[in-house]
């Protein structure tokens, strides 16, 4: 790319102002490899004729053996087709080490503990994973991690209810709760306990006291009073439960930040910047006037001296900058959060304005299933991530696939990515599976369908020298797979690998109808077009965290 971009500067035969980028394109094949609007721009700056100007830059790169055509099209683009050999190279590129030498924290999935993670949950996982694998490609120093509220009311209403079941504060009675049953039985209380704070007043009143009692167990390190063993072995319940799923589906964070351990720098922060006049006293809570900045107002200690949700965030981004000073920090959740999320960001700027900018949030939409309804973990009617898996298995069963943890993944997986990130998600278990449609299993059957032509043959792939029709198109969607890789690192964006993925599997279906592979005169050379075919499915796959298998 920066090759050609440099013959086009230099067919312009030094017209161009120092600030003049060269914009390159991808025409639809017909009309060439790439193509350029240079002419147009420099008309626009000359105040010359467009297609005059194209047909002199024409004739300049046509000197060059790089391309094998250059044509003039419409009002003057330059349509630039390959040399065989420049294809064949670009076809052998690698994507751009742009984040090389950078550290970069990924924070993803964010579940509470003492509630079942839900399909939320898992949605986070993958695209947070894949992000994270983008970032790695493109030289990146990865630190997966993820941040929790072992503190606060829904802790509160938690141990409210554990201890209506277990009878009082009785921890030795936890050991009746079956270890198989742990996560429901958590998330069961969960409920209960929010059903008694909206319904009951006492109820409320306990849990308020319960939610105070917490952080005091997390303030005195107490490990040996009874509520203090229930709320650490309950937590700890919670973590089992996320690191079996995590490890489950191919994910694992280098470090959790419990909502405990950031709050007492978050606490400081505020604190110190209440005296420089960052925030504010209101009603005996202390908040931040967020209008100032176009926002909203926030409360960061409630009126009962309680640190809220915010100032948590503010500990956590401070304890993430202790940890790794990094020149990146990605966040992704819901957009249920993204005005809370400003007002964080405006805060933390305030005083701390290095680490605000290099915050990037990210957020999505809601995931539903096809006619689904919005989720509630405080009701309990949650999508939970579990279900979604069990419900992908049945329908792999139903299409009368045979059924495995490679499939199953892939379909949810690949489900999730190929839409692109920011709005709502619509998950299809049946057309996950598909094997005709655009899906995971598709292009696992892809790949394995590519390594079976290759195991068929003991012949040594040999690149070619000259390209016929069909192999060209192939090797041209090869070509492309660098730059697809470096838009979805520069834009954080694994649908553009998911979109390009289908179209190269579509490619090589014409390709290989149309083209004898075995016992042809072009056999060597077409067995190299399977084999770097399926070496990019599996290396794009592998950036969506999907298993390349092959046999299926």
């Amino acid at each position: 790319m920066d090759t050609i971009k440099k013959l086009v500067v230099e067919a312009c035969l030094g017209t161009l102002p120092d600030v003049f980028e060269v914009e390159l394109s991808r025409p639809e094949e017909q009309f060439g490899d790439f193509s350029t609007n240079v002419a147009l721009k420099l008309a626009g700056i000359t105040k010359g004729n467009p297609r005059q100007i194209a047909e002199v830059i024409a004739v300049k790169l046509r000197e060059n053996n790089v391309f094998s055509q250059v044509t003039i099209a419409g009002p003057g683009f330059i349509n630039l087709s390959l040399a065989d050999n420049q294809l064949l190279g670009l076809a052998a590129g690698t994507p751009a080490t742009t984040l090389a030498g950078q550290s970069i924290i990924v924070e993803y999935s964010d579940p509470n503990p003492f509630k079942e993670l839900h399909v939320g949950h898992l949605y986070d996982c993958v695209v947070g994973e894949s992000i994270a694998l983008l970032c790695e490609k493109a030289g990146g120093n990865v630190h997966r991690v993820n941040f929790g509220g072992d503190v606060g009311l829904h802790v509160g209403k938690s141990m409210w209810a554990v201890l209506q079941h277990l009878g009082g504060e009785k921890p030795e009675e936890l050991a009746k709760v079956a270890e198989s049953d742990r996560p429901k039985w958590l998330a069961s209380v969960y409920v209960e306990g929010s059903t008694a704070y909206e319904e009951d007043e006492s109820a409320k009143a306990s849990i308020t006291m319960l939610n105070a009692r917490v952080y005091d167990i997390h303030a005195q390190n107490d490990h040996e009073s009874p509520l203090a063993r229930i709320y650490w072995e309950t937590r700890q319940w919670s973590y089992d439960y996320f690191d079996a799923f995590y490890a489950r589906i191919g994910t694992k964070f280098e470090k959790y930040y419990p909502e405990s351990a950031t709050v007492s720098a978050g606490v400081a922060a505020v604190k110190e910047q209440l005296s420089n006049g960052i925030f504010e006293e209101s009603d005996g809570a202390v908040v931040f006037k967020g209008e100032v900045h176009s926002l909203h107002t926030r409360v960061f200690i409630n009126s009962n001296g309680l640190p809220t949700y915010e100032t948590k965030d503010i500990g956590l981004a401070l304890s993430k900058w202790q940890d790794y000073h990094s020149d990146r920090n990605i966040i992704l959740t819901g957009n249920d959060i993204v005005e809370y999320m400003k007002v964080i960001l405006a805060a933390l700027g305030s005083f701390e304005p290095e680490i605000a900018a290099r915050t990037t949030h990210l957020t999505h939409g809601m995931v539903k299933l096809a006619g689904g309804t919005k989720m509630s973990s405080r009701k309990g009617n949650v999508i939970r991530a579990n279900d979604v898996l069990s419900m992908t298995a049945d329908a792999i069963a139903a299409a009368g696939q045979v059924a495995s943890e490679s499939t199953l993944q892939a379909a949810i997986k690949y489900a999730f990515l190929k839409q692109r990130l920011g709005g709502d998600i619509i998950f299809d278990p049946k057309d996950s599976v598909s094997l005709e449609g655009n899906s995971g299993p598709y292009l696992q059957y892809a790949h394995a369908r590519a390594r079976s032509i290759l195991q068929k043959s003991t012949s040594q792939p040999i690149a070619p020298s000259v390209l016929e029709t069909g192999e060209r198109s192939l090797v041209r969607k090869i070509g492309e797979f660098a730059e697809v890789v470096d838009r979805a690192v520069a834009e954080l964006l694994p649908h553009h690998i998911c979109t390009y993925l289908y179209e190269l599997a579509q490619i090589f279906n014409r390709f290989y109808e149309n083209n004898r592979v075995l016992d042809d005169p072009r056999q060597d050379s077409r067995l190299w077009l399977v084999q770097t075919y399926a070496d990019t499915l599996r290396d794009g796959l592998g950036l969506l965290n999907i298993n390349a298998p092959d046999k299926m």
